[in-house]
């Protein structure tokens, strides 16, 4: 485990943005909200290795399997007792508005991933890509957060757990798959960037609607507005006759 964990580095581009992750951790709300976030996506992972383990018919991904879905749970416990620590640390009336998942969006878990529709080496090689993505984000956190030596630790130590379940979950897809090992890492790296995409597509739907939403509220609603207002001048002021009532003996 120590190899894999020496080897870890963030992505080029996490490198570069080192400077936004900074900015992004500062705040201490927005890292406690961060944290809490990082709990629930931990916990839901421990669930779906739990899931995992009851479906494969393998007993040693099962026992990894069951050990994984602990540390998950683990690292849920301690995201959310460091979360609500510096939360109650905070000044009363203070909150967060912008959490910028964006550029720090940690652990994404096994994004929805239907397990029981998996077989062993699919949801060997996503879940490697997956440890592997989160080592890298945890290391490029850790070097966010000088000023808060507490959080900082508390990602070190998660990181060995994220060193070994990127290992485990390699060695143990060359045990089963074999040569068609890079293949499926590949055909996992594409689901996970069709993810991504899905991802993206959604939050600019959204950002578009939005748009569209206010062009409506801007240019299309004042003229109707004017109109409303023109026709109710023409109305004369007070109650107004009503028409007269039927005979009350008629049918009609």
């Amino acid at each position: 485990m120590a190899e894999p964990l020496r080897s870890l580095r963030a992505t080029a581009l996490d490198r570069a943005l080192l400077p936004l992750h900074r900015w992004v951790w500062q705040d201490p709300g927005r890292r406690a909200l961060k944290l809490l976030r990082f709990a629930e996506t931990e916990a839901d992972g421990g669930r779906d290795l739990s899931r995992a383990a009851e479906v494969t018919r393998d007993p040693l991904l099962r026992r990894l399997y069951l050990r994984h879905a602990q540390d998950e749970e683990r690292h849920a416990h301690l995201f959310r007792a460091r979360g609500r620590e510096l939360l109650h640390s905070l000044p009363r009336g203070g909150s967060v508005s912008f959490e910028a998942n964006f550029f720090a969006p940690g652990e994404r878990g096994l994004d929805d991933l239907h397990v029981e529709s998996e077989g062993d080496e699919s949801l060997l090689a996503f879940l490697h890509l997956s440890e592997e993505a989160a080592a890298q984000r945890f290391v490029i956190y850790q070097k966010s957060l000088a000023h808060d030596p507490e959080t900082r630790d508390l990602f070190r130590r998660i990181l060995h757990d994220e060193a070994f379940h990127m290992s485990y979950t390699h060695a143990q897809l060359t045990r089963i798959a074999g040569p068609r090992t890079r293949r499926r890492i590949w055909q996992a790296r594409l689901g996970r960037l069709w993810k991504a995409y899905l991802r993206v597509a959604a939050a600019l739907a959204g950002v578009i609607g939005s748009l569209i939403l206010r062009v409506q509220y801007f240019v299309l609603l004042p003229p109707f507005v004017f109109l409303a207002r023109r026709a109710a001048r023409r109305e004369p002021e007070g109650f107004a006759p009503s028409r007269a009532l039927p005979d009350a003996r008629s049918q009609y």
